[in-house]
């Protein structure tokens, strides 16, 4: 299973869009400080995921909530 997830920072009012096959180690990477992109931010909970059996579905589904139409569903209908 792959899963795109979005995390929530707990100190900043930022979200951050991702895909990952294992959701648990993921999380603990980010809040570990080791994904640059996400230092700034820690500690990160997850406020939304969907489960995917196909990686190219996953990849492209988080493609789409980074694109600015899934930017705006992303805050309209998951968080």
């Amino acid at each position: 299973m792959y899963y795109v997830y979005l995390l929530s920072s707990e100190i900043h009012e930022k979200i951050y869009t991702g895909v990952t096959s294992d959701l648990k180690t993921r999380l603990a990477e980010h809040n570990n400080g080791n994904v640059k992109y996400t230092k700034s931010g820690i500690p990160w909970k997850v406020s939304w995921y969907c489960a995917f059996e196909n990686k190219n579905q996953a990849y492209d589904f988080e493609k789409y909530l980074k694109s600015s139409s899934g930017y705006a569903f992303r805050n309209k209908r998951l968080i």
